[in-house]
């Protein structure tokens, strides 16, 4: 099932995080800005509409900060999802540092659990440290092995940013992962940050961004193929479409609802907050309204996303994996050209390498891309 199919209304429950990561795509943005959450009317009414309009009963917890820090309004946000429609199922990317409390709830209320988590603990510790430095692999090491172990049906996966640092390490990576009781993997490469203005009218971040994409592929394919032989499944980012055919790459295309905690609809992942979004304010489509305790909707805005297909980029019309691309991630794409429509040609070259090298699956993914 292509990515953009997975409907479902993400809640971005806070800014406040208790690690430091190194690459994170949003801190310039939160540390311009006190911290505040979500208010629970907000993630109600947003529900609320979400459910009237989409048959889909799929509620997601994400950044920009970390979920569990909003422990309380997860609880409550799940109860009432559920008490609107019991068939509701529950899912949370986090950065896998809570207490035990929190352990035992997730493993007995979240169905889905993708856990931010690079790899072996030397890489893990200096990527995503505490705030004090110290290292964070052993509290997600007991967590992920405590919710694994924990009896109940909740799925427990690793989503992981590749770097230079760990993308020779992809095999290494995948054991290790085996040995803690995860099967299910997903791989992004790193990208560049979001900022007032688009990546390519930025030389400082220009300069300061590297990543080795050729060699990033070259050994995602390898430990591809390894994690096939230990009945584990491997993604990456650049294959998420590989399960089916599109002409849209995500959900940011259909859109389906984000709500920030500074009260706007956004339509992507990158957009994490609705006010002053730049060169990235083509995402946001609702605002709430305080007088009448609704959010409204801009329908041009929602058009103008929903145009975004490969029928529209010229770049698109003869590739041979386009119906399993979809035109790439539509938030990175707007990010560094800033346009809709725009290109990243060496991601085009890496999904074409992929894609001829591990070909496309009849089998859908059983866990989308978080």
């Amino acid at each position: 099932m292509p990515h953009f199919n997975k409907q479902m209304i993400s809640l971005f429950l806070t800014t406040k995080c208790n690690l430091r990561c190194r690459y994170c795509y949003n801190s310039s943005e939160r540390r311009c800005k006190e911290e505040q959450s979500l208010s629970f009317t907000m993630a109600k009414v947003g529900i609320e509409n979400f459910f009237k309009s989409n048959s889909s009963r799929h509620i997601r917890f994400y950044g920009p900060g970390e979920p569990t820090q909003e422990f309380q309004l997860l609880k409550d946000i799940v109860e009432y999802a559920k008490s609107l429609d019991s068939s509701v199922t529950t899912e949370l990317q986090t950065n896998g540092c809570f207490n035990e409390i929190k352990c035992k709830w997730l493993s007995e209320n979240i169905d889905i659990i993708w856990v931010s988590f690079d790899g072996k603990p030397d890489i893990q510790n200096r990527q995503r440290p505490f705030p004090n430095n110290k290292p964070s692999a052993p509290t997600i090491e007991s967590n992920v092995k405590s919710l694994i172990k924990s009896g109940s049906n909740v799925m427990v996966g690793a989503r992981v940013t590749i770097t230079n640092e760990n993308l020779s390490r992809q095999k290494e990576m995948l054991d290790y992962f085996y040995s803690l009781g995860i099967r299910y993997v997903w791989s992004d490469p790193l990208f560049p940050s979001v900022g007032k203005i688009p990546v390519c009218e930025d030389i400082n971040k220009l300069n300061n961004y590297q990543f080795d994409m050729d060699a990033y592929v070259d050994n995602f394919i390898s430990a591809y193929r390894y994690a096939e032989k230990l009945g584990m499944f491997y993604g990456s980012f650049l294959t998420c479409n590989f399960d089916g055919t599109c002409n849209k790459h995500c959900r940011a295309c259909t859109p389906v609802p984000h709500l920030t905690t500074d009260g706007y609809v956004s339509a992507c992942d990158l957009v994490t907050f609705g006010q002053d979004a730049g060169h990235m304010d083509c995402f946001v489509y609702g605002k709430w309204n305080e007088n009448i305790q609704n959010y409204e909707y801009d329908y041009s805005k929602i058009k103008e996303l929903q145009r975004r297909t490969t029928e529209n980029m010229p770049h698109c019309s003869q590739c041979d994996v386009k119906e399993h691309c979809g035109g790439y991630c539509l938030g990175e794409v707007t990010n560094e050209t800033g346009s809709l429509y725009g290109q990243k040609p060496l991601t085009c070259k890496a999904i074409k390498k992929i894609a001829k090298e591990i070909g496309f699956t009849n089998e859908k993914y059983k866990y989308l891309h978080p």
